[in-house]
């Protein structure tokens, strides 16, 4: 895997801190809104797109093929990791047909969901998963190919499409800081 040296991020505008490994396969977006802490790991084919600020804390994995979308924005506590091929969007249009759709189309005439997302520390999120606006809590685990379409108690496993809550997680992690 071929990573961007320290020379070429800070041509980029990104802001980051140390031991910071992104792919050079890695699409990014409006870099200069993207702040990513210390030890930090973003994989080949990801693409990171926001008008607003992307926030990575430290010891975050983004897994190759991950997709954060949207114009809202999105802070990624420390600890978490994401898995291959998972779609995070961070807003969404209606489809209800009572307006349009669409990017090309006027905000006026479109019925958007946009959420500034968060997720929280620990959070793991399983291959695949597609991840629409709303907030993952502290701990979090969901299981691969899952669709979340609402907000997630911390501490819970989620799976399932849409998603069922599982049973509590463990916080036995914890005790490893």
């Amino acid at each position: 895997m071929s990573f961007y040296t320290e020379q070429e991020l800070v041509s980029l505008g990104i802001k980051y801190g140390s031991n910071v490994f992104i792919s050079r396969f890695c699409k990014l977006y409006n870099p200069e809104n993207i702040t990513i802490g210390n030890h930090v790991r973003i994989d080949d084919f990801c693409i990171l797109s926001s008008l607003k600020p992307i926030i990575i804390d430290d010891h975050v994995h983004i897994s190759a093929g991950v997709y954060i979308y949207g114009s809202a924005g999105i802070h990624i506590h420390s600890y978490c990791n994401i898995s291959a091929s998972v779609k995070i969007f961070t807003e969404t249009d209606t489809f209800d047909g009572t307006c349009m759709i669409g990017p090309t189309i006027q905000r006026e005439k479109r019925k958007i969901k946009s959420l500034f997302m968060t997720l929280e520390k620990h959070t793991v999120i399983g291959a695949g998963s597609i991840i629409m606006p709303c907030k993952l809590g502290e701990g979090v685990a969901i299981g691969a190919n899952s669709f979340v379409n609402k907000d997630c108690e911390p501490w819970t496993i989620y799976a399932g499409s849409p998603i069922k809550k599982i049973r509590e997680r463990s916080k036995d992690l914890l005790q490893l800081l």
